[in-house]
C-alpha cells in the first residue's frame, strides 16, 4: 500500500490490444509468469515487462496462472483479470 492511502500501487504496461497490470506488494514470486512467457515477463530485465513479445491470447493464458493475482490484464475485447475483492 502506498503510505497515506488505502489503495495498492498498481503499475500498468500497455501493449497492442491489452494492458498488463502489476501489483508489486501482492507478488509472491511463484514465477509462473517468467517461466510461461519469458519474452514478455523477465525479472532480470528493466523494465521487467515488455509487452511487444506476445499476443493478447498468450498474455491472458500466462497471467491467468498467477496464483497471487499480482498480475492482471485488460484487453481491447473486454477480458480482464484483477485481484478478487478482499484478497
Amino acid at each position: 500500500m502506498t503510505e497515506g492511502t488505502d489503495r495498492p500501487r498498481i503499475i500498468e504496461y500497455a501493449g497492442d490490444g491489452f494492458v498488463i497490470t502489476w501489483e508489486p506488494a501482492r507478488c509472491r514470486h511463484a514465477a509462473e509468469c517468467v517461466r510461461g512467457l519469458p519474452t514478455v515477463l523477465d525479472n532480470t530485465r528493466r523494465p521487467w515487462i515488455v509487452t511487444d513479445g506476445a499476443t493478447v491470447d498468450e498474455v491472458v493464458t500466462v497471467v491467468d496462472r498467477c496464483p497471487s493475482y499480482a498480475l492482471g490484464y485488460r484487453t481491447a475485447d473486454g477480458r480482464s483479470r484483477s485481484a478478487p475483492a478482499g484478497a
